[in-house]
């Protein structure tokens, strides 16, 4: 700073000004500072300019995985809402495991961020201990737990399953499959508990699923996997419901080896609305959950520490849609 300072023959206290508040600064002298700014290369120290203030402006988030994620939209809606008011995102890949999670949320306390965005409610013990003591908002997003210490910005999981599956009942299908590891994440669980309970509802109380045997993602090759095996325990299933697009991407793609036309001989139906699934894509029917919205809100609650807002745990529902297409 003070190598920019002295090549625009300014103070230091006005190069700082130019980088917090440009607007206070006459722009003759504020173009003459980014100027220098820009030839010297100059990046301003933000953890030094955040002890001075005792103000962090980094955000951690956890997320199971990148790889065909319907977080994506939610670290989108995160990291636009966060920038606007001067914040910085740092996320981190879990890989579904919850001692990574623990391990992470350690390392990323140690930076004492001015908030932590999680996208599940299941901790271990030790972490648990350590988002009691923070000091900092949580935030939880994808799901709405019951009780919990923390703000929560989601939808129910099991409603939603419940509804998708009710809705391929409504179109007279009858025979009805599940697809997808409930072992993996309390989301893809609550999704199962939904549709085992329409299938007693509606249905004849028969559940369709391959038992899991242990965690693993919810991919296109389960998906395939699945499918294959479902239909060869019970070959007269008429619609699969897939608890993410992923899954559904494989039972399409493998329904198509077996020579099977979708929705005729079977239907398939997905959880997420991802890129692909539009009708320019897959053309997928599908559970549409306002990813983007859920990252904006989680933002807005890390933001507003104010009153009622850093005392009570705050609840939002931004609710889901069932999107209609070809293959269902």
């Amino acid at each position: 700073m003070a190598d920019v300072a002295e090549r625009a023959n300014v103070s230091m206290i006005t190069v700082s000004r130019v980088i917090r508040t440009p607007d206070k600064v006459a722009s003759e002298t504020r173009a003459r500072v980014q100027s220098a700014i820009k030839d010297l290369g100059y990046v301003p120290n933000e953890g030094a300019g955040d002890l001075s203030s005792q103000q962090n402006r980094t955000v951690g988030a956890l997320i199971p995985t990148l790889t065909g994620s319907a977080f994506t939209s939610t670290i989108d809606g995160l990291s636009t809402r966060l920038r606007l008011a001067q914040h910085q995102l740092l996320f981190a890949c879990t890989d579904y495991s919850s001692d990574k999670e623990e391990d992470f949320i350690a390392t990323m306390l140690r930076r004492r961020p001015a908030g932590l965005v999680l996208t599940s409610g299941t901790h271990t013990r030790e972490t648990k201990a350590l988002l009691d003591h923070c000091g900092i908002p949580v935030v939880e997003v994808w799901e709405l737990p019951e009780v919990s210490a923390h703000h929560a910005v989601g939808f129910s999981n099991h409603d939603a399953g419940f509804a998708m599956v009710e809705y391929l009942y409504g179109l007279s299908y009858q025979r009805i499959g599940f697809i997808g590891n409930a072992l993996t994440s309390n989301r893809s669980q609550q999704r199962l508990y939904g549709y085992e309970a329409a299938c007693r509802q509606y249905g004849n109380g028969q559940i369709r699923r391959i038992s899991d045997n242990k965690k693993g993602p919810n991919n296109s090759r389960r998906g395939a996997q699945e499918f294959e095996a479902l239909l060869a325990k019970w070959p007269d299933t008429d619609a699969v419901f897939c608890a993410s697009d992923t899954l559904a991407l494989g039972a399409l793609s493998q329904a198509k080896r077996m020579g099977l036309s979708v929705p005729e001989d079977i239907a398939v139906a997905g959880f997420g609305d991802f890129e692909f699934s539009d009708e320019y894509g897959l053309d997928l029917t599908t559970v549409r959950v306002p990813g983007f919205q859920i990252g904006e809100f989680a933002a807005q609650l890390i933001l507003n520490q104010d009153g009622l807002a850093r005392h009570v745990p705050q609840k939002i529902d931004v609710g889901y849609e069932i999107v209609r297409r070809r293959t269902a």
